[in-house]
């Protein structure tokens, strides 16, 4: 059994005189303990609302989620807000996208995270602060003592992300969810924000999921890869078939797209036409169609089903051809 079986996840949103809208459309996938599963799309492809869903933090009202999402057999999605309140950081903890408006402006570092240790490891105020301290040199913040006094403002942005780390690995989580951990860094404090979160994984066995637009922290992190496009999972694989031999031509187009210091000196990057927007809903057809330069008559009509294409999964009638070595 996997730590974390997602299963046909869908989140709906409805407001009142407005059509409902499909976030998240049967997303399926599985976290095994120390493995590390990299969640990947362009922003308003359902990443973000995935985790959230997993984590029970989406709004009660104007939302409505269904499938199946098991935590070590155990079914979250039908659990009280109470019973995951005791889940969430003890069992699951997550790293937020923006540290600076996921952290209390008003509270002092050492108080958040020490409200962990206390909340749901009954530690004392005194020892919560020396274990706090430990947790803040062992995410590589300097004088970290000193940091437990000090706000939110007056941390740099790299500092901030590593308290947030050090808040999510207080109670030392079987699984834990990174949503974009490195956006708004600089590539300095990005490479050692990844280095972290690699070496966790390799120290503790900690499950984790990365969620990024970024293929190049996938590159170095994932061991495996679930593309996502307008909320369902377009192409599933291993981290280095997946750049090897791209087939999904969403896939196929995210690649294309990056530099490469491979590349011939003056070869033009190849970008994905159109827009997020610019697509068709799955019920009718495929949802890349419109975007797609392999699209096909029967791509606008019959929706494509994820089937299994040479040990991966993949969800399209025309993939891209893989190259056959001379």
């Amino acid at each position: 059994m996997a730590l974390l079986e997602v299963t046909d996840l869908t989140v709906v949103f409805q407001r009142r005189g407005e059509a409902p809208f499909t976030a998240v459309d049967g997303v399926s996938f599985a976290v095994e303990e120390g493995q590390t599963v990299g969640l990947v799309g362009e922003s308003g492809c359902g990443k973000s609302v995935t985790s959230l869903a997993i984590m029970g933090l989406l709004p009660r009202r104007g939302v409505r989620v269904s499938g199946s999402v098991r935590f070590e057999g155990a079914e979250l999605l039908t659990e009280s807000p109470r019973q995951m309140r005791d889940r969430r950081g003890r069992d699951l903890g997550m790293v937020f996208q923006d540290p600076l408006s996921s952290l209390n402006p008003v509270v002092s570092i050492g108080i958040q995270v020490t409200e962990v240790l206390e909340r749901h490891r009954g530690m004392s105020r005194s020892k919560a602060m020396r274990v706090a301290a430990e947790l803040l040199d062992q995410v590589g913040i300097p004088d970290p003592r000193r940091r437990l006094d000090e706000y939110p403002h007056q941390l740099s942005g790299g500092m901030r992300q590593r308290a947030l780390i050090a808040m999510a690995l207080a109670c030392q989580p079987r699984l834990l969810i990174a949503d974009e951990p490195t956006t708004a860094l600089d590539v300095t404090i990005q490479a050692q924000i990844l280095a972290l979160l690699s070496q966790l994984v390799r120290d503790t066995g900690t499950a984790l999921i990365m969620i990024t637009h970024d293929l190049g922290v996938v590159a170095g992190l994932c061991d495996e890869v679930n593309v996502l496009y307008a909320g369902r999972v377009v192409e599933r694989a291993a981290r280095h078939e997946l750049f090897a031999r791209p087939r999904h031509p969403y896939t196929h187009g995210l690649l294309s797209s990056i530099p490469r210091l491979d590349a011939p000196r003056g070869e033009r990057l190849v970008p994905i036409r159109g827009a997020v927007t610019d697509n068709i809903p799955w019920t009718q057809g495929c949802a890349f169609a419109p975007r797609c330069p392999n699209v096909l008559e029967k791509c606008l009509d019959v929706t494509p089903e994820m089937e299994e294409d040479d040990g991966r999964l993949l969800r399209c009638h025309n993939p891209v051809r893989q190259e056959v070595p001379a």
